[in-house]
């Protein structure tokens, strides 16, 4: 019998109940709700979801991944960290939205928005059936494309939202492409029984099978900013809303990845594959070529988004040599947690400077040190922690991919991803050092301005964060050990 586990179910109630009622508020007081009381609402239901997440995943000890669950959503601690960092992501989103959105209209669809994507996002992390993730992948994309567009008077933000709806589109009709093949397949949509389907699969078959798994990868390389299905990138998180860019960035993209590991790597362990080395070399190029692309840009949010590419190449380092090493896994999701709230507070913090200087070129930066002090710290350390510099919380996730690949026993290739990867972060400081440098070594006239509130309490909060969890970072490292679902175990079962 197919059971649904409670914690996915309260989220839905929470955020789909208030995402639901604020449009209706907006319409039954004639749109004269102000920002604050629809952003305050929505952070509200966000804390709310977020503290009982914290709660049902710590205090009650949840098992690894339950791939293998006869259920539709099962909770456990792979879900609850995706769930913890997606909520965090919303979280920063909305309380940089306060100052953001004060000159915008429509702030109840706005907040709405967030909190429906919100619910597709934390779902996609505990789907346990393909149908039910691909029906979370789209609540969570629809309303993103929604929101990137939602200055709909900017050209810029009308490109970005048909780029990546256009992109989004594709990605949807590939993954629903490989559900489909997989079903025909093994004659069912649970990720364990497809698993175990494809494991005992007729050899004439293989080609299909095959087929599958790389629409999966094909369609959530897109959502996760994989080379080469990176194309749309840089272009939206330049066109968007920075507050939103935000949420893709740091909440969108995790849950893409969140999927991949779902689905494609338990389907290549099924199908008894050697795709290690090809994650190696898509690792490699998708670090070296957003690195690379980051360093000629002018652009802060088109760096940023180049920056973003990278850190996915980081993460794939973890998957590659998962086989060999249980750290693999564990890098991958320790940083993944750490990338939500490194991204999240930079774009936060563009959409303060965009709000109160209206600048986003990098050469108009100059003085910002002086001008915008909070945001700027803000800023420095969130750089410096995609920089992996220490004590940050990017150090330490870093140091655990890199000495996954060195630990992984794999001769020739595994060390190469280290060395990949330590190449790659000295090269990101080169262009995180040059934004520095504008901010606290030119414009020495500058005067200071008036920060946004809001987007200081998101200064703060990541500060305290990043630099928490550089510090003492031994409780993260155990939830990521815990959370990271066992090879081993997938091995097992589909023998």
């Amino acid at each position: 019998m197919i059971e649904i586990t409670s914690t996915p179910i309260i989220l839905i109630a929470i955020l789909g109940t208030i995402g639901m009622l604020l449009p209706i508020i907006s319409i039954a007081r004639k749109d004269k709700g102000s920002n604050t009381l629809y952003a305050a609402i929505a952070f509200g239901a966000l804390i709310a979801s977020i503290g009982y997440v914290v709660y049902e995943t710590v205090t009650n000890q949840l098992p690894p991944a339950a791939i293998f669950s006869g259920d539709v959503l099962s909770n456990d601690s792979f879900s609850g960290l995706f769930a913890i960092a997606m909520l965090i992501v919303s979280i920063m989103t909305t309380v940089g939205s306060f100052s953001f959105m004060r000159n915008q209209s429509h702030h109840a669809v706005y907040y709405s928005m967030i909190l429906l994507s919100t619910i597709g996002m934390v779902l996609v992390a505990y789907s346990t059936d393909l149908v039910m993730l691909f029906v979370a992948w789209e609540l969570m994309s629809i309303p993103t494309y929604v929101l990137a567009g939602f200055m709909k008077k900017n050209p810029s933000s009308n490109e970005a939202a048909l780029k990546y709806f256009l992109f989004g589109a594709v990605s949807s009709a590939i993954i629903i492409y490989g559900i489909s093949l997989v079903y025909g397949l093994t004659g069912s949509t649970n990720i364990g029984e497809v698993i175990t389907g494809l494991s005992t699969l007729d050899p004439s078959l293989m080609p299909l099978g095959l087929l599958a798994v790389g629409m999966f990868i094909a369609g959530f390389g897109f959502k996760m900013g994989l080379v080469p299905f990176h194309m749309w990138l840089p272009d939206t998180y330049e066109g968007a809303p920075p507050t939103i860019t935000a949420l893709l960035a740091a909440g969108t993209k995790k849950a893409g990845f969140a999927a991949a590991l779902r689905v494609v790597i338990m389907g290549t362990v099924a199908l008894n594959l050697d795709w290690t080395f090809a994650l190696g070399i898509i690792a490699i190029m998708t670090m070296t070529v957003g690195n690379i692309a980051a360093i000629m840009q002018k652009n802060i949010s088109r760096m940023l988004a180049y920056s973003s590419i990278g850190h996915a190449g980081y993460i794939l380092i973890g998957l590659a040599v998962a086989p060999f090493t249980p750290m693999g896994l564990q890098g991958s999701l320790f940083h993944i947690l750490n990338h939500a709230v490194m991204k999240g507070a930079a774009f936060i913090a563009i959409a303060g400077i965009v709000v109160t200087l209206g600048v986003t070129n990098i050469d108009k930066l100059k003085g910002l040190g002086r001008k915008m002090p909070i945001t700027a710290v803000g800023l420095v350390v969130s750089l410096l922690a995609l920089a992996g510099v220490p004590p940050t919380a990017g150090f330490w996730s870093k140091l655990m991919l890199f000495g996954a690949a060195l630990d992984s026993g794999v001769p020739g290739w595994a060390g190469w991803l280290a060395i990949a990867g330590v190449l790659n972060s000295a090269l990101s400081v080169a262009y995180y050092g040059w934004i520095i440098r504008k901010m606290y070594f030119e414009g020495e006239t500058e005067k200071r301005v008036k920060e946004p509130r809001s987007i200081v309490a998101v200064m703060i909060f990541s500060v305290i964060f990043l630099v928490a969890i550089g510090v003492y970072p031994d409780p993260i490292i155990e939830f990521a050990s815990n959370a990271a679902p066992s090879l081993e175990s997938a091995l097992t079962i589909s023998k």
